[in-house]
């Protein structure tokens, strides 16, 4: 049974390295997430142990999925600071680990933070993959809109630059003028 939950700071912290074995597993396993690969073991526990000031100050929420003590998969949503875009958070570091693919799980984590940032009062998600990832069936087959392309984006873990695909999803009842009620959430 796969357990799916937000993390607080002190459980961030605590999860570090079974986070980092998921950072390493995925760029190992190609996907363009922001590292080259071989992504070092140390690099990937400091980059996931930089994130609890976001997780500290409401501006980054992260969940993982767990089977047992294992973490096999994690998303996260950034919140913007700014008072103009309160109404809004960007999808980030969706991952599954290769042992955990095909079960639904990556389908579970992407609702998991929708229906999240929908209860935050969020009304407008937007995220950016790898043109033509397996991520980007994902995102399409669950109602995300592509707004275009952005040739040589950023590097594969190879090194080869690749273009990436910018998508977006409304999300929620409310407006961009409701949205003030997002900060509330972030808090807690």
């Amino acid at each position: 049974m796969t357990r799916l939950a937000r993390l607080e700071v002190a459980q961030l912290l605590a999860a570090v390295d079974e986070l980092a074995d998921l950072l390493t597993d995925t760029v190992d396993d190609g996907a363009s997430i922001g590292f080259l690969a071989p992504l070092g073991r140390a690099a990937a526990v400091d980059w996931w142990r930089e994130r609890a000031d976001g997780v500290a100050t409401g501006q980054l929420a992260v969940w993982v999925a767990s089977m047992g003590e294992r973490v096999v998969g994690t998303v996260s949503l950034a919140f913007p600071d700014k008072p103009n875009s309160r109404h809004r958070a960007e999808l980030v570091k969706l991952m599954v680990h290769r042992d955990a693919r095909g079960e639904g799980l990556g389908r579970r984590l992407l609702t998991l933070a929708e229906d999240a940032a929908v209860a935050a009062g969020i009304t407008l998600l937007h995220l950016d993959t790898e043109t033509d990832s397996p991520a980007e069936h994902l995102y399409r087959s669950t109602g995300w809109t592509r707004a275009g392309v952005i040739p040589d984006y950023a590097a594969s873990p190879d090194g080869e630059l690749r273009p990436t695909t910018l998508y977006y999803k409304r999300v929620g009842a409310g407006t961009p003028a409701d949205a003030g009620a997002g900060a509330t959430v972030r808090d807690r």
